[in-house]
């Protein structure tokens, strides 16, 4: 691998979810020139549809998910203190149906977890976990990390890539955040679909996010933003349409009416299916092929998990970038 020679290098980060916004923004902060391309701009990408808030869903203790979770929680927490728009911390509560063995696995990155037993709980309950995370509103967050993009000096354009090959030499590094995309791009099968369908209703006036991942009929989430709530949900693997199903909307809204009252009557204001990309361990590395003129970092897999392990990734491809540089 050539080394560069330079603290400053030029790089093209080729994807504009959460996942791309983070690592632009921090490469731009760390003063490296930065371009962003995307088929979709992050109004019309899979994180815009997100309930985004912070959990790892689709990962358990994996290597590097408990640290990267953790970045991001201080990130947004930070945020949330500073006013940054569409960023506030959440109350939640988990429900369990099965009696709680102490801690949950990724409870040290959220600096502690209040753990209810079966005494504490009402049935069909048997434990509950109690703590509060960031939740991200997308549609306000994301245009206000554009923002950020531009005003330290990034550039965001809308092209398709069929190959990475197309870029090779158009930079002296890529990073690749494609997401589901990389599963073409890039030949990886272990990438795959899975797909969300979310009922977007009028806020009653909740304040608590609610979770029953046990719930016999299916995934149960309730997640209140400041004018709607975000209720969820399915994670249907290998499925790659994304039309909604009424069927799965009604169901959805029983499941989430069930567990908190509350949502009885409220208004449906929307419906929307995204497709996560999932695999079994988020891809973060600088590409072993040396053929290229271009350094390839890879930075895609993040299942439901983007908004969670984004700024954290971020951070890591900052260190790769900083280490191919130097090499």
């Amino acid at each position: 691998m050539r080394g560069l020679g330079s603290a400053a290098v030029d790089i093209m980060v080729l994807g504009a979810g959460i996942v791309g916004l983070t690592s632009a923004v921090r490469l731009l902060e760390a003063g490296h020139r930065v371009r962003v391309l995307a088929a979709d701009l992050p109004a019309q990408s899979t994180s815009n549809l997100a309930a985004a808030i912070w959990y790892p869903t689709g990962f358990g203790p994996q290597a590097g998910v408990l640290d990267w979770a953790a970045v991001a929680f201080r990130t947004y927490e930070e945020m949330a203190a500073n006013g940054v728009p569409g960023v506030l911390m959440r109350d939640s509560r988990q429900l369990l149906r099965e009696p709680p063995d102490g801690q949950p696995w990724w409870a040290g990155a959220v600096g502690g977890v209040q753990v209810l037993g079966p005494d504490e709980v009402q049935p069909p309950y048997a434990g509950c976990y109690r703590f509060t995370v960031p939740l991200v509103e997308m549609p306000v967050h994301l245009p206000w990390l554009v923002d950020r993009l531009y005003a330290i000096g990034g550039t965001l354009d809308q092209r398709e890539v069929t190959g990475l090959e197309e870029l090779d030499g158009a930079a002296d590094m890529l990073v690749n955040c494609t997401g589901l995309g990389a599963r073409q791009l890039c030949r990886d099968e272990a990438v795959r679909p899975v797909r969300g369908q979310v009922v977007r209703v009028a806020n009653p006036g909740l304040t608590e996010s609610v979770r029953d991942e046990q719930h016999p009929a299916g995934r149960v989430y309730v997640h209140p933003r400041s004018a709607d709530c975000i209720l969820g949900g399915t994670a249907d693997e290998d499925v790659w349409d994304t039309t909604p199903d009424p069927a799965v909307t009604a169901a959805i809204l029983a499941r989430c009416t069930e567990v908190v009252p509350a949502l009885k009557g409220a208004e449906v204001v929307g419906v929307h299916v995204g497709l996560r990309p999932a695999r079994p361990s988020v891809r973060l590395e600088v590409d072993p092929d040396r053929r290229r003129n271009t350094i390839l970092i890879h930075n895609y897999g993040h299942s439901g998990a983007g908004v969670t392990l984004g700024w954290g990734c971020a951070a890591t491809v900052a260190s790769l970038v900083d280490q191919a540089s130097r090499t």
